[in-house]
């Protein structure tokens, strides 16, 4: 007699078990870009200035098209820090689809830009796929002055220009099984994966996540431009998300893909250490990395030795007049 065994719902089959070796490569990945995010994060910023010579390759990165005249949101015009210094926000950046370590603005260089295309799919009643120039035009830009928190505990002041997050929800109008929303950013292994990345199999491409009433926060918002120009490729341009209340990780960059979905998607670094980084990921000075405390940040400005200035961590990175309601 044959004896056909028919797998419970739960089991996974063997060839989808994450292999030894493919699960201390992603341990090892998150130290070695933690560990080298933390090392740079110890020594004055000044430290990792690029050469003269380099200066005025990072300048030329940054000298993007003009967006003026923009009007700036009074309600978010201005914070209790000074504005970072252009070139130090175009110099220290993460995106690590270009390399492990903060100096990834020559890298990205590599980004393709042109004819950009963003696709709005999943439960909609009015799925479609912008260009970057309708985007641009059907949704009024205006700039936002907002504080940036890296969940590496440093920090920044950033006048971004963009448009609210809800404009595009009202467009598309989700249904009413949409809980959540994915964004999806720009991948092509040939070009963005960065040295120091091939540590076994890694959750490309990058992928972020929100529920649907976070995304229609007043806060939560697109960003196409910087500093009054359109935003430069180690930004994330054309396009990415910036949700100042959480930790910087959670703001995808070059998105080419919007999904609305009804179960909470994957993420990137969710999917890498759920222990470590959490789809909330709200910035909360009590809920301390397991590596590092959160209670401070290291900020970056300007200065004499352009170095950081250790200030005290705000619950909700200091917005929580307009989100802590979703969290109650």
């Amino acid at each position: 007699m044959t004896i056909i065994r028919v797998p419970k719902s739960w089991e996974i089959p063997e060839q989808q078990v994450t292999s030894e070796s493919a699960y201390f490569n992603r341990r090892r990945f998150l130290k070695t870009l933690i560990g080298a995010s933390l090392g740079a994060s110890i020594l004055p910023i000044v430290g990792c200035e690029p050469s003269s010579e380099s200066q005025q390759a990072l300048a030329a990165t940054l000298d993007t098209t003009s967006l003026k005249p923009i009007k700036t949101n009074p309600a978010f015009s201005e914070v209790d820090r000074p504005i970072t210094d252009q070139q130090l926000a175009g110099q220290y950046n993460n995106f690590y689809e270009f390399g492990g370590d903060k100096s990834i603005w020559s890298n990205a260089q590599a980004l393709p830009t042109e004819d950009w295309k963003v696709e709005v799919t999943g439960l909609v009643k009015n799925p479609r796929t912008y260009d970057l120039d309708e985007l641009k035009k059907k949704f009024p830009l205006e700039e936002r002055v907002y504080r940036f928190r890296c969940v590496e505990a440093w920090s920044m002041v950033l006048p971004w220009i963009g448009f609210p997050m809800k404009s595009l929800v009202a467009d598309v109008e989700p249904t009413a099984q949409a809980k959540f929303v994915q964004f999806t950013s720009y991948y092509n292994p040939k070009i963005t994966q960065g040295p120091g990345l091939h540590f076994g199999p890694l959750p490309w491409p990058y992928t972020e996540g929100l529920r649907l009433e976070e995304m229609a926060n007043e806060l939560a918002f697109f960003a196409v431009g910087i500093y009054g120009n359109t935003l430069p490729k180690q930004h994330g341009a054309p396009i990415r998300a910036v949700l100042p209340w959480k930790y910087g990780f959670k703001g995808a960059k070059s998105i080419v893909k919007i999904e609305f979905m009804e179960a909470q998607p994957a993420t990137f670094w969710n999917t890498l250490d759920s222990h470590e980084y959490g789809f909330e990921a709200n910035v909360n000075p009590n809920k301390p990395h397991p590596r590092w405390s959160q209670a401070t940040e290291k900020f970056i400005s300007k200065g004499p030795n352009l170095s950081w200035e250790k200030i005290k961590t705000l619950p909700y990175n200091g917005y929580g007049e307009y989100v802590g309601s979703l969290y109650v």
